[in-house]
């Protein structure tokens, strides 16, 4: 089992460093919900299928990502709150090379 620390900064502004694993096929937006970084109902509303941005995040690290696909593309131009380094958490996957993501979760909408 490989665990990676990423570091989160929650809607409040508060900053958490936590262990996420990387052998159950987790996504961002499924770490930040079993951590319960955001209330309940307001995160992964979708279910993680890139349908209605509640997961979206600012990625404030320098990691390469998987290249964003067409149904995150078209689910973050009618997001609110969109910045240049928006990413949609349900699309981030929890592997090896996640070690020290520092994200930001963007404001509810």
């Amino acid at each position: 089992m490989v665990d990676v620390t990423i570091n989160i900064t929650d809607r409040e502004g508060k900053k958490h460093e936590i262990l996420a694993p990387t052998d159950m096929a987790m996504n961002l937006m499924e770490v930040v919900r079993s951590y319960e970084l955001a209330p309940e109902g307001t995160i992964g509303v979708c279910g993680g299928m890139a349908m209605c941005a509640s997961c979206q995040c600012y990625v404030n690290s320098d990691h390469k990502l998987p290249e964003m696909l067409d149904d995150e593309e078209a689910m973050l131009s009618e997001a609110f709150d969109v910045k240049e380094n928006s990413r949609l958490g349900c699309q981030i996957q929890m592997t090896p090379e996640m070690e020290g993501l520092e994200v930001e979760l963007a404001p509810e909408s």
